[in-house]
């Protein structure tokens, strides 16, 4: 419901702070509290904490030096106190005028002339007014309104409001959860007897309301996408032999894990209405595999399959890997890139258009506008966090309603896929092909650079090939971190005689195809790479790699570039290079992925330390991230929410509409994709 009584003036500042209905404004919960309850003595008082006082004013004068300010002697009885105000507006110099009885509230110090309180929150008041009952709320602000401007526009809201409470009662009672009308108010002005480390630390049961009805408009969103998927008519892929042939071709034996995880997306996209699958696995894992037998199911079925990366390195790899695999059955297979000819691109779209192109194979250009497909039957995003939610819905608009394959290297703790995946399946591949070398980590600052360099050399000579990764292309002075063309140049000098390449995003298409060639055939014995090769480079003879300023990069980041090597029989390394001095959260980062291999283990910490939104891509996805509630600590919550808002779309489906609405308006339109 839209917010009443207010001016426009006030209606566009608090747009500002995410607020356009009274919902919206009660839900703009105090980020800290006051506790203006209690007038202290002076005698009692405790240096360094805040504290409410009061007195007359027996002092009052601006003094320009050592610097302009407004000084005040506030007289309480048992001793004076100094108020001091740096910054100051006329109605504060009024405020205090000679004679005026206040009540002062801030931190109390030794000044130089006595005890003092700097910028203090004061009021003229009458002798003998009462004190406040409740905690004093303390909101986040925009330009042009202030904290007590929106308590009292808060206020008024939760006076006016008709509270009508959605969830079915006895689960609230099952959770031992209050009303939400008591919990709002409560929240916004707690009496002075509630415990203020229980409110702060967002452990009340007011609280615990609030995390609950959030988490369940989150549940009630994806769960009611996900029922509404399977209302949708999709194309129906039978399985084909092609596949059964296509197995025979390869030189190893899928995993016990791949096996399930194939027959779990084969069965899925044999139904009526469309797939909505996450396939993630750690590493290495063998997720492409699966997909390129996903497509052929598609393609036999006489569907079209689109396959999006997020780079064009990665695109290409899988490109050359899978024309290769499927050449010989006659499949055409198409390479759609921003970076093709308008001639090359001209002959693409035809191909795709005329329905000759069984498989494509691209980037972002993959769901431009002039893009069109005879038959899209199956979309397959490689990545899928790295892609916005308007991306991923402009190529599945690519078919009428085609199955939609999703895969990740980026492992999703189970709680997060519990709560920001309830609208999708998700399949995991828990294991790696067997011959994969256990990778060694080491952490060495980059003062022992030469025994670095040593190292490469030693490898090198040896026949191995090695990755040398740097985090910029150009040089960057204020963050003073080492560029790929100058590391290229200094060990092109320090390994005379082995051969040294380069590849960057800012290359010509050309230029790294060549770079990348070169290092896969190994006529290239050391590649120096920025993180384009983050993901889907497998070149089984590296077993060594050199990370550059990793305490920069996040883990997710670290651990698939780590991923590049231990994919042949030798025996590999991961050199994490670091500059001093380390900052907390860069040492927290290489601690976790120095004692750490498992990738789910690695994504749990990973979140614990920066939020489920950087993980999931989500801060470019449109998905609606939790404001109140933690998944980590709120589990209890969540498994909660997630039955109930089962219940409620079964059994109370007027009920869920309106929970829906109250929480998230027109967000509710997102589509989780």
């Amino acid at each position: 419901m839209a917010l009443s009584k207010v001016s426009k003036e006030v209606v566009v500042k608090l747009k500002k702070l995410g607020i356009t209905t009274r919902f919206d404004l009660m839900l703009h919960l105090p980020i800290r509290y006051e506790n203006h309850s209690l007038v202290r003595e002076l005698t009692e008082v405790v240096q360094g904490t805040q504290n409410l006082v009061e007195g007359v004013v027996v002092y009052s004068e601006i003094i320009q030096k050592p610097r302009r300010s407004l000084i005040a002697q506030l007289d309480c009885g048992t001793g004076l106190l100094y108020l001091r105000y740096i910054h100051f507006y006329p109605s504060q110099q009024k405020l205090l005028a000679e004679g005026n009885r206040l009540r002062a509230y801030g931190v109390i110090r030794q000044g130089y002339f006595g005890l003092e309180m700097i910028q203090p929150k004061c009021k003229q008041i009458e002798l003998g007014e009462p004190t406040s009952p409740t905690l004093t709320p303390i909101y986040s602000v925009a330009k042009g309104i202030n904290s007590s401007t929106i308590a009292r526009q808060i206020q008024r809201t939760i006076n006016e409001y008709q509270f009508e409470d959605i969830v079915p009662k006895y689960r609230l009672d099952q959770l031992g959860l209050p009303c939400l009308a008591e919990s709002l108010k409560l929240l916004h002005a707690p009496p002075t007897s509630e415990t203020l480390p229980e409110i702060e630390d967002r452990n009340h049961p007011a609280w615990r309301r609030i995390k609950f009805d959030e988490l369940l408009a989150q549940q009630l969103s994806m769960r009611e996408q996900y029922r509404n998927r399977r209302n949708r008519t999709a194309p129906l892929l039978e399985l084909s032999s092609v596949s059964e042939r296509f197995k025979q071709t390869l030189p190893f034996a899928l995993t016990s894990s791949q096996v399930n995880a194939l027959s779990t997306i084969s069965k899925d996209i044999s139904k009526k209405y469309p797939m909505q699958r996450l396939l993630q696995g750690d590493v290495g894992s063998g997720k492409t595999i699966v997909a390129v037998l996903a497509a052929l199911q598609a393609v036999e079925s006489g569907y079209q399959v689109a396959i999006m990366s997020p780079t064009e390195i990665l695109a290409e790899q899988h490109y050359r890997k899978i024309r290769a695999w499927l050449s010989p059955f006659g499949i055409e297979i198409t390479w759609l890139s921003g970076s093709l000819s308008r001639q090359e691109k001209g002959v693409a779209l035809d191909f795709i258009s005329e329905g000759k192109s069984k498989i494509v194979i691209g980037t972002h250009a993959l769901f431009q506008e002039q893009v069109g497909f005879q038959g899209l039957g199956l979309v397959i995003i490689d990545e899928q966090h790295k892609f916005g939610v308007q991306q991923r819905l402009a190529l599945q608009g690519k078919g009428e309603v085609p199955h939609q394959l999703m895969m990740s290297a980026t492992p999703i703790p189970r709680t997060l896929a519990m709560s920001y995946l309830a609208n999708l399946d998700v399949t995991t591949i828990d294991e790696l092909p067997p011959g994969r070398t256990p990778i060694v980590t080491k952490l060495i600052s980059d003062t022992r650079r030469d025994q670095v360099i040593s190292r490469v050399k030693e490898v090198c000579l040896q026949g191995g090939q090695v990755y040398w990764v740097c985090p910029l292309i150009e040089e960057s002075a204020a963050l003073q971190l080492q560029t790929a063309e100058d590391t290229f140049q200094r060990l092109s000098q320090d390994l005379s005689g082995i051969m040294v390449g380069l590849v960057h995003g800012r290359m010509k298409k050309a230029e790294k195809a060549l770079a990348m060639e070169n290092f896969i055939t190994g006529k290239t014995s050391l590649l120096v790479a920025t993180t384009v090769i983050e993901v889907g480079v497998d070149v089984p003879n590296a077993s060594l790699m050199v990370i550059e300023n990793a305490e920069r990069m996040g883990l997710a980041q670290l651990h698939q570039l780590r991923g590049r090597v231990g994919r042949g029989e030798s025996r590999s390394t991961c050199i994490l290079m670091f500059q001093h001095p380390l900052s907390d959260a860069a040492k927290s980062r290489l601690r976790i992925i120095y004692e750490n291999s498992d990738g789910f283990e690695i994504a749990r910490q990973d979140m614990l330390l920066r939020g489920p939104g950087e993980i999931l891509g989500a801060a470019q996805s449109g998905v609606p991230m939790l404001r109140f509630a933690d998944i980590e600590t709120d589990i209890d919550l969540l498994t909660a929410a997630r039955e109930v808002a089962e219940e409620m779309l079964e059994q109370y489906p007027t009920e869920a509409q309106m929970h829906l609405q109250r929480w998230l308006g027109s967000r509710q339109d997102f589509l989780h994709v």
